[in-house]
């Protein structure tokens, strides 16, 4: 009796401690914590699935995983933790279109690219365009959508410069920064990615990039430290690549010392898509601060409960990125369990891509040929500036009529339909030929069978489902062009250009023309300008391509880039002048690739005799075992302009159809009342909360309304540490201004952001000194200079990410 009385008893408080058990909220953090097994916490540290190819799947056999999003972070269902969701992006929710058992569809707004979506200057509408990506992220049922992108534009031949904003650090952060606030104000998160010095996708799983601390800290840092600073983004992604010979993704400088130390960051990191990595435990990745690893395999959660037992890792390390995982997951709309509609507004999300798109396009040249005046246009201002009606065009390029939204990759975006330039032309009311449709639509269908009858099942990236495909341009005979001039009253040419995840761009036949395109460039120009008919061309690609050898045949050229599902009809808009062109360049266009310092360094420079004796000789081969990052902080425009080299299109280049003044420059130093960013750490002067203060007003002077952008590059005086001739350190860009109409714009530029970095003290120093402050509308047009003394400043920070080899660096 007293044995079953015991059992009994025993059974009872075995049954109140589990309906005791606390179920996570956002306030007994702690109280979870504590009861979570160290199974449970292992395995929250780890993904729970990965679905990037699937059409149906289930995390754990607990929660349905959205169709095609790239993965979760598990469930726990015992304590009331649920799987949350992770989808790829950053130009749209990148989920499967269809799914099994349904007709119904899931296609996403395709919005503008990385590169695009930079070029408008304009912070405002870029987090538009973010809270419309947070909606769709949120209304499909995920939680994280995995960019921004926020590499920097090092060279124009990496593969991936289209997710990514610019070769100028400032310019990237705060383009990311607007993006993040923008997703973020749905309750969604992001994953700003990828952290860091990810500049090429060549090997990019094992390359190591060495750079010098402070290239790492000026340049390729320096964009993620504004994002965390100003927007505080939910999760950041830790890359591939190595720095400094050790792995992003379990570099305690990095994730640790700089990301939290310095810059005081309180959210999660994760792993990019890669698992168990050989040279590298999980349970240093756990030490290092990743906090998710992805996409997760059952032996990481054994390694990690296997650490703890043995005394490799320490408990500590684990409970605290536990802790931020809670913290995450209390956020999220699956914790909130959301009721998710399946169903987004395609409608008001296509017009904010079209708007978006049309101010990202960068008008390159313009002999008077553009606006088009057509019969339905009726805007009185543009129909001054060219008096040539325009009825119908010839439309050449196989990408006129196969019009590229997006990159390839996991970048890609499946959207409900794609405007290409004839559909574009058609709905402003502009007709095109019938022959050149039927030319290129059957071309089309016949190199889509093709290319993927012939396509190496090693290139993943190159199907449709990866994005859409570039197919080789097609020549046409000067007979066929002749023909379409009598009926054409202008010939429009697409140039593009595809690019994306995995691969490095070809100099010979993706950054320079194929013989194909210069000849319908020179054939298209010499019979349309034979008859005095203007010709166009549109170039459709997320990076930078050759320019400078046949930019003197067109007319008019535009960069569209890759503009999203709306391209066409933003295009449409900016040729009729429905909309006045304001984008500008994030990045210099150099006359040739080899122009840029990083050239020599950057792969693709090693011939293939050379690389395989090395590779057969396991010697490491440069720009694929390691690069190295010898032009230092000489990067973009930092180089062009400071060793006075020629380019095609400066750094902040972008033509209009109005014309613009700037005037009354002044510049004043003043106090803010409280720390800048999370965690301001001046420890020498009076002026760690200090700023600069830049007004400038700027005039329509021209015909017709429109927007300008006034940047403003700070020239340092001469002090200890070299520097670039001038760095952008604040822009603004105006309202729409109507013919004669003025706007003042102020800037405001923590003195802070003035500073250099100084690796022999481990700290940010702006010297003692005459600062000129520089403001135009691009790196080679300044408009109006002002002055002004200032005070030293200093601010340290840890000492991290030092090389571990030597490096033979660029100066002046």
């Amino acid at each position: 009796m007293k044995k079953l009385l015991t059992i009994g008893l025993l059974t009872a408080t075995f049954a109140t401690a589990m309906n005791a058990q606390p179920k996570l909220a956002s306030d007994n953090i702690d109280e979870v914590l504590k009861a979570m097994t160290l199974e449970e916490k292992a395995k929250l540290l780890v993904g729970g699935a990965n679905n990037f190819f699937g059409a149906n799947a289930v995390v754990g056999g607990e929660a349905d995983l959205v169709a095609g999003a790239a993965g979760t972070s598990p469930a726990i269902p015992r304590l009331g933790i649920p799987a949350t969701v992770l989808t790829d992006g950053p130009a749209g929710v990148r989920i499967n279109p269809t799914r099994k058992g349904t007709d119904k569809t899931y296609y996403a707004t395709a919005f503008p690219i990385g590169s695009c979506l930079a070029s408008t200057w304009n912070t405002e509408l870029v987090s538009k365009v973010g809270q419309a990506i947070g909606n769709e992220t949120k209304e499909y049922r995920c939680d994280v959508i995995l960019g921004p992108g926020m590499n920097l534009h090092r060279n124009p031949l990496c593969g991936r410069n289209f997710e990514y904003y610019s070769e100028d650090p400032l310019l990237t952060g705060k383009i990311a920064a607007a993006y993040i606030q923008g997703v973020q104000k749905e309750d969604v998160g992001v994953s700003a990615k990828h952290f860091a010095v990810n500049s090429q996708e060549t090997d990019r799983t094992a390359v190591d990039e060495r750079v010098s601390q402070r290239a790492a800290r000026e340049i390729y840092l320096r964009g993620f430290e504004i994002a965390v600073r100003e927007s505080d983004p939910w999760t950041i992604m830790a890359s591939y690549n190595q720095v400094n010979g050790q792995y992003s993704m379990g570099n305690h400088d990095l994730l640790t010392k700089i990301l939290r130390e310095d810059w005081g960051y309180k959210g999660i990191v994760m792993t990019d898509w890669i698992g168990i990595r050989e040279g590298l435990p999980t349970i240093s990745e756990v030490h290092a601060g990743n906090d998710l690893m992805e996409p997760g395999q059952p032996a990481q959660v054994e390694e990690i409960i296997k650490g703890v037992k043995e005394g490799k890792l320490d408990i500590a390390d684990v409970d605290r990125n536990v802790r931020r995982m809670l913290e995450y997951i209390v956020k999220t709309p699956s914790f909130r369990q959301y009721p998710a509609s399946n169903d987004p507004d395609f409608k008001a999300h296509a017009a904010i891509t079209r708007q978006s798109a049309a101010e990202g396009i960068v008008l390159l040249k313009n002999n008077g040929a553009l606006p088009f005046r057509t019969e339905g246009n009726h805007n009185s201002q543009f129909s001054t500036l060219n008096s040539q009606l325009i009825k119908t065009v010839a439309l050449f390029g196989e990408n006129s009529y196969d019009f590229l939204s997006g990159g390839t990759g996991s970048g890609c975006v499946h959207p409900p339909y794609v405007v290409d330039m004839l559909q574009g032309l058609e709905n402003a009311g502009i007709k095109s030929s019938a022959t050149l449709t039927d030319i290129y639509r059957k071309y089309i269908d016949y190199a889509r069978i093709k290319f993927q009858a012939e396509r190496h099942p090693a290139k993943w990236f190159q199907t449709e489902m990866m994005g859409q495909q570039k197919y080789p341009e097609i020549s046409l005979s000067p007979i066929a062009i002749n023909k379409e001039v009598q009926a054409a009253d202008a010939a429009i040419i697409t140039i593009g250009r595809q690019a994306g995840e995995g691969i490095d761009r070809d100099i010979d036949t993706e950054f320079n023309l194929i013989p194909e395109e210069r000849a319908l460039i020179v054939d298209v120009c010499n019979a349309f300008h034979a008859a005095g008919k203007p010709v166009i061309v549109i170039i459709n690609s997320g990076s930078v391509i050759e320019t400078a050898s046949w930019s003197g045949y067109p007319d008019a050229i535009l960069c569209a880039w890759q503009p999203g599902m709306e391209g066409g009809n933003s295009i449409a808009d900016l040729l009729t002048g429905k909309v006045n062109p304001s984008g500008k360049l994030t990045m210099t266009w150099p006359i040739a690739a080899t122009d840029h310092a990083s050239t020599k360094n950057f792969p693709g420079n090693i011939d293939d005799y050379t690389f395989q004796m090395m590779v057969g000789n396991k010697m490491p081969v440069p720009g694929h075992a390691y690069t190295n990052h010898e032009e230092d902080i000489y990067v973009g425009y930092r180089f062009f302009d400071t060793f006075n080299k020629e380019v095609a299109y400066p750094f902040g280049f972008g033509l209009s159809y109005t014309t613009f003044a700037f005037s009354k420059p002044v510049v004043k130093l003043s106090t803010l009342n409280s720390p800048l960013g999370q965690r301001p750490l001046a420890t020498k002067g009076t002026q760690e909360l200090s700023t600069v203060q830049v007004s400038i007003t700027v005039k329509n002077t021209g015909a017709v309304s429109g927007k300008e952008v006034a940047q403003v590059y700070v020239q340092a005086p001469k002090g200890r540490l070299e520097k670039p001739v001038q760095e952008l350190k604040a822009f603004a860009k105006t309202r729409e201004l109507q013919p004669g109409e003025s706007q003042t714009l102020t800037m405001t530029i923590p003195v802070r952001d003035l500073a250099s970095f100084d690796e022999a003290g481990s700290q940010w120093i702006t010297e003692d000194g005459t600062y000129t402050f520089r403001i135009g509308s691009s790196s080679r047009d300044i408009a109006a200079t002002a002055q002004l003394k200032i005070a030293e400043y200093t601010e340290k920070t840890t000492n991290a990410l030092a090389p571990q080899q030597p490096l033979k660096l660029l100066k002046q």
